[in-house]
């Protein structure tokens, strides 16, 4: 379900972007008078691979996770969201085409979005939202080549270390094989990884 986002508590995504730009009382109504929210079950898709991605999304409240499917049906998860996040296809946004990825509620999600045409109109109006907006689309670049160095050069414990520093707490919300398809490793695998620094 989506649907407009006045009347809803907006503090936090509004807390979010007071930590790059200040924004007045008029620019403020703008932006939040652009804003749907949208209400996810668990296992819903808020994108399907194919599909083009129409919005950026804030989680309020639940756990997204991207994901990609190979040839034999295996998940290969690239990222997960949880509250003060962002989410979506970046590239696809962007570029409005298909997107690679499927992206799916981990647990029960609110998230508050803004469409793409209505991103341009912000822009338009209020000019300090580029800079917003660079710094998020900068940090998710940073994050994507960071996550594409780590799967090609570090070895599994490793991964896994970095993996508990990027999402603390979120190993008690997530299945251990959900954990697993993130480290491109087995669930059996995590298991002795887990062992192994409980020792240490």
């Amino acid at each position: 379900m989506s649907t407009s986002a006045l009347g809803m508590n907006i503090d936090p995504i509004l807390q979010n972007i007071a930590k790059h730009i200040k924004l007045d009382r008029e620019e403020t109504d703008f932006f939040v008078s652009l804003l749907h929210y949208k209400t996810l079950k668990r296992k819903e898709f808020l994108l399907r691979q194919g599909d083009i991605c129409k919005a950026e999304s804030f989680i309020v409240k639940g756990c997204l996770r991207t994901y990609t499917l190979d040839s034999d049906g295996f998940e290969h998860i690239i990222s997960f969201g949880i509250e003060d996040w962002w989410k979506g296809d970046l590239y696809s946004f962007l570029t409005q085409t298909p997107s690679s990825y499927f992206i799916d509620a981990l647990e029960d999600t609110v998230v508050l979005q803004i469409s793409k045409e209505n991103l341009d109109l912000l822009y338009e109006r209020v000019p300090k939202f580029e800079r917003f907006f660079r710094l998020l689309f900068q940090n998710a670049f940073i994050a994507q080549q960071n996550r594409i160095n780590q799967n090609l050069s570090y070895p599994a414990e490793q991964r896994y270390v970095d993996f508990i520093k990027r999402y603390p707490q979120l190993e008690q919300r997530i299945s251990q094989k959900q954990v697993a398809a993130y480290l491109g490793i087995t669930p059996v695998f995590l298991s002795m990884l887990r062992r192994k620094l409980v020792k240490k």
